[in-house]
């Protein structure tokens, strides 16, 4: 069992805990918030699907989160906290000795990451980046069928992957105030925020590229807003990454060969996979709707149930995998980030 501490209150966090809870592999032990109101409501809205409910435990609350990473009690925390902050609270966790589950966008740089992971190997805990998309079964499923449908990674023309979501915080940034997410000095922009979902859906089917390019769409604050990244490989195979958070898109993403295409209708929470035989001109389903996707939620049970067992038995070649994939998508976006003047606090 996972003795489970969060950092971060929102309803990312809550999808967390809820799915967590739900492989009967966590116990959601404390919960660290500025305000110790808006903790206890959010230890109190999560101690009914608690495995421990039924006894005399309670959830701690912190407004330190010092105190919380040095509570014996708790052996993992998870980080939800805005982007500019995940550093130095994986780093003080870290140290602390506790494993670590990191939303994304893990950190700001590449040399800030590397710090984290060497940290965590020094102290013998794992450092995990919560990419939920690549552990749903859907996710595998299309991942698979590039060998079994299109001929394997050598046969492929080329990809384009979407995710394009309006967020009711960009109204708010016409109005003129200045949401995390489209702000510069919280790490905010579309970039990090849903394109990095593309760049790690990329890098996870079709391994690094050999070059890339962003085109950003800068917003009044200085933050992209959205944008296109290509992705070059050395074999002629291009990627196309679309993102944006001031427009809805239903565009499907699709990888192409001529073999056939696969198509999902969205790159994360993947709700089924289909390919075209363009000779019998035929779609055939591989993979209906995922039914662990709740209205609602987030398919994050996948990712979570994969975390507890590396953490418990203790995969570290597991660990490994994703140590080498998380640090090429850093170093993708944060080239593109830097040759766009996209740059957070602390970058020249």
């Amino acid at each position: 069992m996972i003795n489970l501490g969060v950092i971060g209150t929102g309803w990312i966090t809550s999808s967390f805990v809820r799915s967590a809870q739900s492989t009967s592999s966590y116990t959601l032990r404390a919960v660290y918030s500025r305000s110790l109101e808006t903790a206890e409501t959010f230890a109190s809205k999560h101690a009914s699907s608690s495995s421990s409910s039924s006894s005399s435990f309670s959830i701690k609350t912190y407004t330190s989160i010092a105190d919380l990473v040095n509570d014996a009690d708790i052996d993992t925390v998870y980080i939800a906290s805005p982007n500019i902050l995940h550093f130095t609270q994986a780093k003080e966790s870290l140290t602390a000795g506790k494993n670590v589950i990191l939303e994304k966008p893990s950190c700001s740089t590449v040399d800030q990451l590397d710090q984290l992971f060497a940290l965590a190997q020094s102290k013998k805990v794992f450092l995990l980046e919560a990419w939920r998309h690549i552990q749903e079964p859907n996710f595998k499923t299309l991942k698979t069928a590039i060998d079994t449908h299109l001929g394997g990674r050598a046969s492929l023309h080329s990809a384009s992957l979407h995710y394009e979501q309006f967020s009711s915080r960009f109204d708010k940034l016409l109005a003129g105030e200045l949401p995390n997410i489209f702000n510069l000095e919280m790490g905010g922009g579309a970039l990090v925020d849903l394109g990095i979902y593309t760049v790690a859906a990329a890098i996870w089917l079709f391994g690094t590229p050999a070059s890339s390019r962003y085109f950003p769409t800068k917003l009044s604050s200085g933050a992209d807003g959205g944008g296109h990244l290509i992705l070059t490989y050395d074999d002629n195979f291009v990627v196309h990454l679309s993102s944006s958070k001031m427009h809805n898109s239903t565009a499907p993403s699709e990888i192409y060969s001529h073999r056939g295409t696969l198509s999902v209708p969205t790159i994360t929470d993947v709700q089924g996979v289909t390919f075209w035989d363009p000779r019998a001109k035929k779609r055939e389903v591989l993979a209906g709707e995922d039914t662990a996707v709740e209205k609602g939620e987030l398919n994050l049970s996948a990712e979570a149930r994969e975390f507890a067992r590396i953490i418990g038995e203790r995969d570290w070649e597991a660990a490994g995998q994703l140590e080498v994939h998380s640090r090429e998508v850093l170093r993708v976006v944060e080239r593109a980030r830097r040759e766009n003047g996209l740059r957070f606090p602390g970058e020249e």
